[in-house]
Formats: structure tokens, C-alpha cells, sequence
């Protein structure tokens, strides 16, 4: 699938990202709902987004390839995820844009989860599918948990295809296309896991005063649906959409489905 978003290379808080934005298609006419911010998961870049943000066109969808995926260089310096919360922050200074809604998929749940927090004045509403709170994650497939220990299995495409088609297809009935995928750096991945690894939301997530939407799939390998249910209950309010069949990245497999509550949520 082709893209139909816009790319450029952003210097922001000492980090030089790959940016990218999908434009409003829709009616022209309409008034414009806020943007939403979408971060994805380990290892992906911005074109595995296309699916969804090809589903909204009525709305202006921001992302970035984290530091050694996708086309941003990898980082210096390792980096944690208020880090990277504070560097979507500057990003969107850099962009004027004051407030914007959250999709935080699997590993970019737990920045859009930081961000919340750090930046609660500046976010709408937030949307945490195939996510975890980090430190208290109940752990998934043991295998497939211990093979993303091995950077190396991430940087030849045919490596990353296989590696990726097992956690993220895993347990799901409909297969996701993997063909936008492209290999991370094993300093990118190593960063990443490394970042997760070290956090935490479960000491604020009581706090969150904002609208949110917890979505998990009951046949998710990597990320169980005990974290779902978890992510619920601590947040004050939220709201819990389940689905079946999608595997880990389900919003990937049943993207119909997926943009559907997607949208009742941040439309309502």
C-alpha cells in the first residue's frame, strides 16, 4: 500500500527525527478535530501506519520514527521514555500545535501514556490498544518474549519480516501485511527495549483526568489482555474495548473494526 503521507527530517530537542504527516482529505467544510498523535510499536516505522491513516481522512495524523527506526538516525546518547515524551512535546512546539489526541499502540503506549502525564493540559483524549503500564506488565509468550533480546534477528529484512509476522501475528486469525516494514538498527531496537524496560505507569495512572479508551485483543501473545484490564481499572473513568482474533497488532488485522471505535471515541 502506498503512502499518503509527508515526511521531513526535524531537528528537535537534541534529536534529529523522521516526521510524518498524513493530511485531512475529507470535507473541507467540516470543522477540523484535533490532531492525533500516533506512536507505534518496537521496531516500526511510520509507513506500518498507512492502514490506519489512510482510514481517517478527516483528520491530521502527526507520528515519528523513534531514534534507529525507520529512517530517524539512531540516537546518540540511550534515551527513556519521558525523554521521548518531552521530545513529542517540543515536537509539537516546533509545529504550533497546543493539544492534540493520543493513539499509543504497544510500545508507543507507554510515551503517549508519559506524555499524559508530563502534559496533561495539552491532551484531548487518549487511546491505549496492545499496551502495557511497564514494569507491572503481566508478561506474554516466554519464547517470544526472550527472542526480542537479540538485536541482530532486527536488521536483515528477511530476519525482521519472520521475527515480526511471529509477535505480531501471533495468536491472530487474520494475518497483518508486513511488506511496509523495514529493519531497524540494533542500537534503535536495543534503545527500545532498553527504554521499556526501565518504566513504569502504574504510580500515575490514578491521576489521568483525561477521556480514555483501553483496547486489547483476548488472543495477544506479546501483550496479554490482563494488561488491558489492568490499564482500565487503574485509570479513573476509562473505557474498555475487547476484541478477538486480531493477535497483537489487531488494530493491523480488523483495521475497519479498529477505526470504528477508534473514531466513536474521539468523535463522541
Amino acid at each position: 500500500m502506498a503512502t499518503t503521507a509527508s515526511f521531513s527530517m526535524i531537528g528537535v530537542a537534541g534529536r534529529r527525527l523522521r516526521v510524518g504527516q498524513w493530511p485531512v482529505t475529507g470535507d473541507a467544510k467540516a470543522p477540523a478535530p484535533r490532531p492525533l498523535v500516533i506512536l507505534s510499536g518496537i521496531g516500526m516505522n511510520m509507513e506500518m501506519l498507512e492502514p490506519l491513516a489512510s482510514r481517517l481522512p478527516d483528520r491530521r495524523i502527526i507520528s515519528f520514527d523513534m531514534p534507529g527506526i525507520g529512517q530517524s538516525p539512531d540516537p546518540i546518547f540511550p534515551y527513556t521514555i519521558p525523554h521521548m515524551a518531552l521530545t513529542l512535546a517540543a515536537l509539537l512546539d516546533r509545529m504550533r500545535i497546543d493539544v492534540v489526541d493520543l493513539l499509543g499502540i504497544s510500545w508507543g503506549g507507554a510515551v503517549v501514556q508519559q506524555f499524559a502525564f508530563q502534559h496533561r493540559a495539552r491532551t484531548g483524549k487518549m487511546v491505549l490498544a496492545a499496551t502495557s503500564a511497564g514494569g507491572t506488565m503481566i508478561p506474554g509468550n516466554t519464547s517470544m518474549l526472550s527472542q526480542m533480546l537479540d538485536p541482530m534477528e532486527y536488521t536483515v529484512e528477511k530476519a525482521l519480516r519472520r521475527n515480526l509476522a511471529m509477535f505480531y501475528n501471533g495468536g491472530g486469525a487474520d494475518r497483518v501485511s508486513l511488506n511496509a516494514a523495514t529493519a531497524p538498527s540494533p542500537l534503535g531496537w536495543s534503545c527500545q527495549l532498553a527504554a521499556f524496560a526501565g518504566w513504569s505507569s502504574a504510580a500515575f495512572l490514578p491521576l489521568l483526568g483525561m477521556p480514555v479508551m483501553v483496547m486489547g485483543d483476548a488472543d495477544d501473545q506479546l501483550v496479554p489482555p490482563a494488561n488491558a484490564h489492568f490499564l482500565h481499572n487503574a485509570i479513573p473513568g476509562s473505557k474498555l474495548e475487547m476484541t478477538e482474533g486480531g493477535g497483537h497488532l489487531f488494530m493491523l488485522a480488523q483495521p475497519d473494526a479498529f477505526i470504528g471505535k477508534l473514531t466513536g471515541f474521539l468523535d463522541s
